[in-house]
């Protein structure tokens, strides 16, 4: 239940307008976009369908999941799995810095925002329910739009432990719904391997 539909509209038009600066770009259905706006609508669009009840905060979440992702580049840390986790946890920090600015601005109570905070840092995954949903949704949207063209820029056995690992973090029934998503053979296959 949206407490205040205008201030919820107005948070998800500022979201999208800051993502709109992303300097990268996404074609889709021959349309371009920026790349971050595309993800967030794709969010919004997969929590929908698997949540429509979610909570206000879910929803806010999920759309700014990735905020300005750009800000903070992967090249900048070092190019090993610690590397790697010191840019994810520094990007979740930022997102929920950048979040909470922006749901201040539109006149959010702190503790939606706090909540906000929360669930974008992914804080207590497999404890918090809604955190989990996060994490689903952010597993369902990565097999259904981007998992091919990850899977065209590694080899099998990367491929592999990516979506072993992804299934990990997901519950019964996001695996359910990942089952259920139409995706081309080879990707199929590729999973059915990885779950063999």
């Amino acid at each position: 239940m949206i407490a205040d539909q205008n201030r919820f509209q107005e948070a998800i038009r500022r979201f999208d307008e800051v993502n709109s600066e992303d300097p990268h770009v996404e074609i889709a259905d021959g349309i371009s976009y920026p790349k971050e706006v595309l993800y967030a609508q794709r969010m919004t669009e997969c929590l929908n369908r698997v949540a429509p009840d979610a909570s206000e905060a879910l929803q806010l979440a999920v759309r700014c999941q990735h905020i300005r992702r750009w800000a903070i580049a992967r090249k900048d840390f070092p190019m090993d799995v610690q590397g790697y986790n010191k840019w994810r946890n520094s990007l979740k920090k930022y997102h929920a810095e950048v979040a909470g600015q922006i749901l201040t601005e539109v006149g959010y109570e702190p503790e939606i925002i706090e909540r906000v905070q929360f669930l974008v840092q992914k804080r207590q995954l497999k404890i918090d329910p809604e955190v989990q949903l996060l994490e689903d949704v952010i597993c369902l949207v990565f097999l259904e739009y981007y998992f091919q063209d990850f899977a065209r820029q590694h080899d099998e056995a990367k491929v592999i432990d990516i979506v072993q690992k992804t299934w990990r973090k997901m519950t019964p029934e996001g695996h359910q719904l990942a089952l259920q998503l139409s995706l081309p053979t080879e990707a199929q296959e590729l999973i059915g391997k990885a779950l063999a």
